[in-house]
C-alpha cells in the first residue's frame, strides 16, 4: 500500500459509566410474583422503561425454560433485562442476557427501628454538593454519602445517593437515598412533586404520595419495612 494513501490507526478509546439498576429478584410461586409486578405498573405504567434490569435467579431453581419464559413474561411487559445473576451458567441458553458477576448489591431487608438507626455513628461523611438545578433527563449517582441540591429536580430528573437526598426546591423527579443499603438515610425536600422516592430498596411512586403532602416540605425515612413521608412544618 502507498505510504500516501495510509491513515493513522486511531486508538481505541472506552470510557467507564455507571448506572444503578433495578435488580429484580423473584420468588415461588412465580405467577405471584409477577402479579405484583403487574400491581407496580398499574400504579405508574413505564416505571421501568429505558431502565436496567438484572434478574437476580438465587432465591429459585429454575430449570432453562424456566428461565426463558420468566424472561418471556418480563418482555411482555417491556421490562428489558440486560443481565442474569445468581445461577450457573450451564442454564442460560444461547439467547439469554449474559451472566453478571461482581455487582454491589443493596440489600432489602428488615431494618432497626430509627431510634436505633439514629444512634449509630455515620459509616461516611462524603457529600456532593450541586449549587444549580438537575433538569429534566439528568441522573445524579453519587454512592459514596449524601447529595444536596441547592435548586430544585425537575420531573424526569434521578438523584441517586448512597446517604440522604436533601432538595432546597421543588423535588418532581426521582430520589432514591441509602441505594447501598443505608437504611438510616431521608430524603428532604421544600416541595415534594416527586415521581418517586425510595431508600435502602423500599420505594412510594406518586400515585401512592397523599394529596395533603402535595406543594409542601416534606421528608422520607424507612421504619421497620415501610417508607414515611411526613410534611415538615
Amino acid at each position: 500500500m502507498d505510504a500516501s494513501t495510509q491513515t493513522a490507526r486511531q486508538p481505541v478509546r472506552m470510557r467507564g459509566r455507571s448506572y444503578v439498576a433495578f435488580v429484580f429478584s423473584p420468588v415461588v410461586p412465580i405467577v405471584t410474583w409477577l402479579e405484583d409486578i403487574d400491581a407496580t405498573l398499574a400504579r405508574s405504567p413505564g416505571f421501568f422503561t429505558g431502565k436496567p434490569v438484572v434478574l437476580d435467579l438465587a432465591a429459585v431453581d429454575l430449570s432453562t425454560s424456566a428461565i426463558a419464559h420468566l424472561l418471556q413474561s418480563l418482555d411482555q411487559r417491556s421490562i428489558r433485562v440486560l443481565g442474569i445473576e445468581g445461577v450457573d451458567e450451564s442454564k442460560l441458553g444461547a439467547n439469554m442476557p449474559p451472566l453478571l458477576t461482581g455487582g454491589r448489591s443493596t440489600v432489602i431487608a428488615q431494618v432497626e427501628p430509627p431510634a436505633q438507626a439514629q444512634a449509630k455513628p455515620k459509616a461516611k461523611t462524603a457529600s456532593l454538593l450541586l449549587d444549580s438545578p438537575v433538569r429534566s433527563g439528568q441522573s445524579i449517582v453519587f454512592a459514596d454519602g449524601d447529595v444536596t441540591v441547592l435548586g430544585s429536580v425537575g420531573s424526569g430528573a434521578e438523584i441517586v445517593a448512597g446517604g440522604s437526598i436533601h432538595v432546597y426546591g421543588t423535588l418532581r423527579g426521582r430520589a432514591m437515598a441509602g441505594i447501598n443499603g443505608n437504611s438510616a438515610a431521608r430524603i428532604f425536600c421544600q416541595k415534594i412533586e416527586a415521581e418517586l422516592l425510595a431508600i435502602d430498596g423500599y420505594y412510594q411512586t406518586a400515585e401512592e404520595i397523599g394529596d395533603r403532602l402535595r406543594n409542601r416540605p416534606a421528608q422520607a425515612w424507612l421504619e421497620g419495612d415501610a417508607l414515611r413521608i411526613t410534611p415538615l412544618n
